[in-house]
Formats: C-alpha cells, structure tokens, sequence
C-alpha cells in the first residue's frame, strides 16, 4: 500500500520539525517555510494532503489552498488557524478547505484522525466517480442496440422522456429489455447520482407487496418483528423501477394510485403520512387496458402510470437488428472467456434470421453465450446453437424488416448503407456500428458495390 505524502507548510520552524517527527511514521512528509516554496512542491509532486498554517510571509495559507484546489489532482487541505479565530477557518471552508484545526490547543491524535478520516473520504469519492463512470458506460444510450424504425422511436422516446419527471410505463413482451430500458432512462435523468430500486411485483404475494413498497411497523402483522423501511423510502430521491406491474391486487393499486397523485403514503400498521420524492418506472408483459375492461385494473391508475408509454417491440418484428444484437453479444462473451472466435458461418446467421425469436432478445443473448462456449473454431457454426434454433424449418417464413421482406445479404447491405448515412461516411464509424472490422466492411461495399456510399 502506498504511503500518503503530506506537505506540512508553516513559517515556525520548530513547528514544521515537531510536525514532521509525529507524522513521518504514518506520512511521507515534505517540509516547506513560505506559500512560494510551497506552490514550487506542488507544482512538482502529488501531495495527497496539504496541512498550512494561515498565517505566512508573502501570501496567505488561504491563498495557497485556493491555488492547490485548482490543480488538476488536488490535495486535501486542511487550515492550521489560531486558537479562536473561527471567522477565518469559516471563510477557509468557503474558499475549498477541507478542515481547519486551531493550533493552540491542537492534539497530535486529533490531527491524525483528521487527516485519516479526510483521506478516507476522498478515497470514497473517487470510488464513486469511477462507479457512475462504469454505470454511465454500462447504462448509456450506446448500449441499446436498435436501427429498425421501431427501435429508433423507442430510442428517441427515452432521450426525450428521460430528462422529465414523467411516471413512465414500459410494455413489451418478455425478454425484450424493458429493464435496461428502465436503466437506461435512470442513468440519463437528473436523479442518476440517487437509487434506482427495483421491484419485481409478481415474485411476492399481495400482503408481502404492500409491505415491499411503503414499510411496515413493528408488530403490523405476525412476523412483523421489528420496523421495516419500503422501497419508496429507499428511492428516494431516485427511481423505483416496478416490474410486473400487471400482477398487483386492488388493494396496492389504490396505494399506488394515492402515491402518484399526492407523492404521500403510510407504512402498513401506521397512520402516519410520509412523503417520498420517487419518479417511478413501470413495466408489464399484459395487455393493460384489455385488463382495465376487464376490470382487473384501475382505468385511473393506468392513466397515472402511462403518462409516457413506451412499447419494445418483440425481435421479430425488428429482424434488421438481430445481425447488430448477434454482433454486440459475440463480442461481449469472446472477450468475458477469451476466446478468439470472430463470427457467424452463412448457415448459422440464416438460422438465427429465420428462428421466431419467443424469448426476444434475452433468448438471443443466452443463445449466442452459447454458441461462443461450444465452438471449436473462429466462426460459430449451426451446430453451436442451441436445437429450437438449428431444428427451425426451412420453410419457416424469412424475418419480418419493418420496410419489406429482404434476404441476408439485402438486410447486410441495408445496414451497412444506414451506419454509413449515420456516421457522414465515416467508414471507421460506421464499422464500429456495425461490429465489424474495417476490412471487412470494405470487403462488403466492394461485394454490394457500395464503394461510392
């Protein structure tokens, strides 16, 4: 582990001495007289935490901190005051400080715990930052992969809806990413630095629901041991993603119905109104209002939830996508297990174009995990996908392109001539899009005599 450097500046040089001898077994210290000398050090090495007294020839502690704080890896900083002299440690915190500690009554210990806890601190912001990082990547718009017309509106909804406060409904069978979607959303509304807490409604029975939700107090109901903190209370400030929604009974609609209305609730066993500021995202694989006529779901509640509706269309009907998905998910697994397989025989890319697709993307994507761990060579063949796909009759109808019925290669070729209008003929681009090499995209305007997109 990496010893922390501090830089202990202060005029007295008794005090820089007596300061470096109690801190040097814990600190790789550098000493330093004046803000001058001080700058030079800084400008010349990381210092994790900067300790100055306020009081130097030339210019200010203050100054100095101001001018640590604007370095691109600053120090924590921390103001060495004179006992009493409050207003100047207050206007220290203003001016980027991280602490101020009084040197006439400080402590060796207390200044230690100080630094540590600081650093501690710090340390948990950078874990943060490289956290959203990782989620923003993770949960980006670049990862919903979609050209065909239905998955452009879809994508264009999200960019739109996402920066509202909108309660929003997802429909779509299963498997066909309502989740990411959920996600996505999240990660690019303003609340994305707060909880995204899911839900999975038809996993719990009625009672557990409503308990699951809003909380309960001790004692509510057997086995009620203790005081349960809900999911609203946990998102809050964020978003509660509620799967399934279908699947609740009356009782929890109503309670959702009061919360969208009013933002208000009560926990189960309680009279007493709290308040919650949840954007909720809501998601089901039903017909929602053929249940609202059949009076399984409240008209109104639906309309509360649907205030922005998005519907994910099932793979089948977004076959100019399948090659994209195919592409993206091959990548994804070669790299997670190394393995230097690069594509898809003829025959195999037929077969995954004619296969009806029943669990949508999600079957798509354990499929081609599949193929990746099975094959023996560098392109993964018939034999490598899972038996629905290979055992699909060759008079299966030919997959469902938005614009018309078209072959393999007349869908390649389509895509190739739409990733090139998106990237303004960037070939580069456009072969990243495309999940392939640059090469090989070259290979393919010459074979579809594209040279001149």
């Amino acid at each position: 582990m990496t010893t922390p450097t501090l830089l202990i500046v202060d005029d007295e040089k008794t005090q820089r001495e007596g300061l470096r001898a109690a801190l040097e077994e814990r600190y790789d210290v550098y000493l330093a007289e004046d803000a001058k000398s001080a700058t030079e050090l800084l400008e010349r090495e990381h210092f994790d935490v900067l300790l100055t007294d306020f009081r130097l020839p030339g210019e200010d502690g203050m100054k100095l901190i101001t001018r640590a704080k604007s370095l691109s890896k600053p120090p924590i900083c921390i103001l060495m005051t004179a006992y009493g002299s409050e207003e100047v440690a207050v206007e220290a915190m203003k001016r980027g400080a991280d602490d101020y500690i009084a040197k006439g009554r400080m402590q060796i210990d207390e200044l230690e715990m100080r630094i540590a806890r600081a650093l501690k601190q710090q340390k948990l912001e950078v874990e943060n930052v490289a956290l959203r990082q990782q989620l923003d990547s993770k949960f980006g718009m670049d990862n919903l992969i979609g050209e065909s017309p239905a998955m452009r509106e879809v994508l264009d909804t999200v960019r739109q809806a996402a920066p509202s406060t909108a309660t929003i409904l997802l429909l779509g069978e299963t498997g066909t990413g309502k989740e990411l979607i959920a996600k996505v959303i999240h990660q690019l509304s303003p609340r994305a630095r707060q909880p995204l807490v899911t839900v999975h409604c038809a996993g719990l029975a009625p009672t557990l629901l409503e308990s699951e939700l809003f909380g309960h107090e001790k004692g509510a109901f057997t086995d009620a041991h203790e005081r349960r903190i809900g999911r609203f209370e946990q998102a809050q400030g964020g978003t509660l993603f509620l799967d399934e929604i279908g699947e609740i009974d009356a009782t929890v609609q109503i309670k959702l119905l009061r919360f969208l209305g009013e933002r208000t609730f009560e926990r189960v066993g309680s009279s007493k109104t709290l308040t919650a500021d949840v954007r909720v995202i809501a998601a089901t694989n039903k017909d929602l209002q053929e249940q609202v006529k059949a009076g399984a779901f409240r008209q109104d509640l639906y309309y509360r939830l649907s205030v922005i509706e998005i519907k994910l269309p099932p793979l089948r009907e977004r076959a100019e996508d399948i090659t994209l998905l195919t592409k993206a998910f091959l990548k994804e697994f070669a790299e997670a297990d190394q393995k230097q397989v690069t594509g898809f025989t003829n025959d195999a890319q037929e077969l995954l174009l004619r296969y009806p697709w029943p669990g949508n993307v999600r079957e798509l994507r354990a499929a081609v995990q599949r193929a990746v761990v099975l094959c023996r060579g560098e392109k993964i063949g018939a034999r490598d996908l899972p038996p629905a796909i290979r055992n699909v009759s060759a008079d299966a109808p030919p997959p469902k392109f938005q614009a018309n019925s078209l072959s393999v290669e007349e869908a390649e070729k389509d895509l190739i001539i739409r990733a090139l209008k998106d990237s303004n003929g960037n070939r580069t681009l456009a072969a990243k899009k495309l999940g392939m090499h640059r090469r090989t995209l070259h290979r393919k305007l010459i074979t579809y005599k594209l040279e001149g997109v």
